[in-house]
């Protein structure tokens, strides 16, 4: 995109686009830009339903784009936290092997955060696990002490405030029913009228295969929702969790597991779990949307991903239903928790990309197709990870390449 450009625009009122539109305006002063979004105000799906974690970058295969920009982008967010008082509380965290057959990903998982240059990781053994986390059993965890939490819906407010004061125009309640490129530059349109701008940038997280499928961008991935269900625990058992606790993850899934996260208002958050979602905003099991349901099972990825995993998707369904068998993951780390510690919180709905021979992709996805840029897999640390993207992206916008 050169100086002269005379407008340009981001689909996609959460985290990610908001960031782009900010680095937009910073990159190119006095830049008419536009922030589109269909909800009538930002951050209302996975911005705002998440457990608010800054990741420190130490799950991800070196050399990624999820360990580059996780990295440089929880340090850009700590400044501009800082900058607008946003709520940030360095609350560290445990990665905890809750057995000998666990060491080896345990080990996994601290070769890649030396890797990615997270500062002050360290393995720890028992004794010490008891002396940071004294409720928490396990034979050794790895330390992370700048995991952190955040409001990511205030960080959101503080992105749509720089945009507005340099400028930009927020858009909410306005669905964008299609978009092209044509000879004059990216044509946008929705039920209440039609733009155009020089650069167009997607990050509708949900709902963006339909909006890549008009630009030939969908490629040989969809996306596939997966609900993530939270509780939450009681007043009286807050004191359990001192800050963050996960297990070592499942190497076959992007997913972390269900762990514990204390918020910046002091409560703790314990999940998510991972089920496929009927809806692709589907917060809740009555949440069944048949077109939706249509185009999820019409991707060949999807039954491919079905056959792999149904073993594990009918354990992740069960502990969804039955309160005793989310108790029992729980139990594993805090064995002292009763079933009256846990209370039923909100829920996530996270936008996973899925290939076509049903394999998950795990790292971020960016596409470019001519003057509009697609974002098309940012599911965590995408949130952690906010400003570095914008970066990258509007970088990419002038000519470096946009891509994994």
């Amino acid at each position: 995109m050169t100086r002269n450009a005379r407008a340009a625009a981001v689909i996609g009122g959460g985290i990610v686009g908001l960031a782009v539109a900010r680095e937009l305006t910073i990159r190119y002063p006095g830049l008419p830009v536009t922030v589109f979004d269909k909800e009538d105000r930002i951050a209302a799906h996975q911005s705002g339903h998440n457990s608010g974690v800054v990741h420190a970058g130490i799950y991800y295969a070196p050399g990624s784009l999820k360990a580059r920009l996780c990295v440089r982008g929880g340090s850009l967010l700590r400044e501009f936290c800082q900058q607008h008082d946003v709520r940030l509380r360095e609350l560290g965290k445990l990665v905890v092997a809750s057995s000998a057959a666990e060491l080896g990903g345990l080990a996994e998982i601290e070769r890649r955060a030396l890797a990615n240059g997270v500062p002050g990781t360290r393995r720890v053994a028992r004794a010490e696990i008891a002396e940071i986390e004294p409720y928490v059993h396990g034979v050794a965890a790895l330390h992370s002490p700048h995991t952190a939490s955040v409001d990511f819906p205030g960080m959101c407010r503080a992105l749509a405030g720089e945009i507005t004061s340099a400028g930009g125009t927020l858009r909410l309640g306005t669905r964008v029913r299609s978009l092209s490129e044509g000879a004059f530059g990216a044509a946008v349109r929705s039920d209440d009228g039609a733009w155009t701008f020089d650069q167009l940038v997607v990050c509708a997280g949900l709902t963006g295969d339909n909006l890549a499928a008009q630009v030939g961008g969908l490629a040989e991935m969809r996306i596939v929702p997966f609900r993530g269900e939270y509780y939450e625990l009681r007043p009286a058992a807050r004191h359990r969790v001192k800050g963050m606790v996960y297990p070592v993850p499942d190497p076959r899934y992007p997913f972390l597991g269900v762990h514990f996260t204390r918020d910046v208002d002091d409560g703790v958050h314990v999940g998510p779990n991972a089920v496929l979602a009927l809806a692709l905003e589907g917060y809740r099991w009555r949440d069944v949307r048949l077109r939706d349901l249509q185009d999820i099972g019409s991707w060949p990825g999807t039954w491919q991903l079905i056959r792999r995993h149904w073993r594990s998707g009918l354990r992740e369904m069960a502990d969804s239903l039955v309160k005793r068998r989310y108790l029992a993951n729980v139990r594993t780390y805090l064995p002292q928790m009763q079933p009256g510690d846990l209370v039923r919180s909100t829920a996530g709905v996270r936008a996973q990309a899925v290939r076509r021979d049903g394999g998950l992709v795990d790292d971020f996805v960016l596409q470019q197709a001519g003057r509009i840029m697609l974002v098309r897999n940012a599911p965590s640390p995408a949130a952690t990870s906010s400003l570095a993207i914008a970066e990258h992206i509007v970088s990419a916008l002038n000519g470096a390449p946009a891509t994994r």
